[in-house]
């Protein structure tokens, strides 16, 4: 979906960006990951070209993009931020149909496509399409502008810190949502955090950076399992790296026949879901549902 050659950014004697070279698949959520200022977001920007790259080339769908009409650009690809930035005097209904409206689609179109986006982010038409802005809570408002970037159904969807500004609850709430919402509509979303767990709960493909630099590229568990250096081993938590790798591995994979007490977990539980469950009902072991029974002894072969 989106290739990026030797791509920098400088600013002044600064290099924001530094020849990074990364590509992005198809139909998959790809993370920048890596602490403040090690240019994830200048990355993103440079995708849809709010921030236009000093060298290099970025390529979206094999095209160059320098070569694409930048508000074009912009229209096609999806774009949410950390604090959704809504249109404050424009109800949600008005803030979904931004870009369908912009592309001259006619109202029966757009009422359909407001509902059905509505739908997808779990939010009632009849109760939120009449609201401002200013009545939404944080996870509402952040609900409206994933919806809003969806609207015109882009292949791409960018995320710059989106739920960064959000209590745990509903943090934990949204990522599920997208997690779901990427699942049923096959959407290449390119996401920029700093949090680890986010990073791992959320991403096909994780990319570390560090001072302008890609460090190290693949999967959660290939990076937990392999990381490339001390700076990508303590960046995920160094003594932390077992917890976060029991996360992506399911317990039913290890599971076996016998019996535990208290009610079995959900089939599609992971090993670390299963160890809080131990700690939490003081056991052992526990049941997971239609699979069998994991024990502790079982989180360590």
């Amino acid at each position: 979906m989106i290739e990026l050659d030797a791509v920098s950014k400088r600013h002044g004697a600064a290099l924001a960006v530094d020849a990074l070279s990364l590509t992005v698949p198809a139909g998959a959520i790809t993370v920048l990951l890596g602490p403040s200022g090690c240019g994830k977001s200048t990355t993103l920007r440079m995708i849809n070209r709010l921030i236009a790259p000093s060298s290099g080339t970025i390529r979206l769908e094999g095209r160059d993009t320098a070569q694409i009409d930048p508000i074009a650009l912009r229209r096609s690809i999806g774009y949410v931020i950390q604090d959704a930035g809504l249109f404050p005097h424009w109800s949600v209904a008005k803030n979904i149909a931004a870009v369908p409206t912009l592309l001259g689609w006619d109202k029966t179109r757009i009422d359909s496509r407001v509902a059905e986006l509505l739908r997808l982010v779990d939010l009632d038409a009849d109760q939120f399409a009449g609201k401002r802005p200013n009545l939404l809570s944080g996870g509402q408002a952040q609900r409206v502008g994933v919806a809003r970037a969806l609207a015109a159904d882009p292949k791409l969807l960018l995320m710059d810190e989106p739920f960064g500004a959000l209590d745990p609850i509903t943090r934990r709430d949204l990522q599920a949502a997208l997690r779901r919402i990427q699942r049923e509509t096959g959407k290449t979303i390119v996401l920029v955090t700093h949090d680890i767990e986010e990073a791992v709960l959320l991403g096909n493909h994780i990319a570390v950076l560090r001072a302008g630099r890609l460090v190290q590229h693949g999967t959660p568990l290939e990076l937990l399992e392999h990381p490339a250096d001390a700076f990508v081993r303590d960046f995920f938590g160094g003594a932390a790296l077992g917890l976060r790798r029991l996360s992506l591995l399911p317990a039913a994979a290890r599971a076996r026949p016998g019996e535990a007490p208290g009610e079995p977990l959900r089939p599609d539980a992971s090993l670390r879901d299963a160890l809080e469950a131990m700690l939490a009902r003081g056991c052992d072991r526990v049941a997971i549902g239609g699979a069998g029974v994991v024990a502790i002894s079982d989180l360590l072969s």
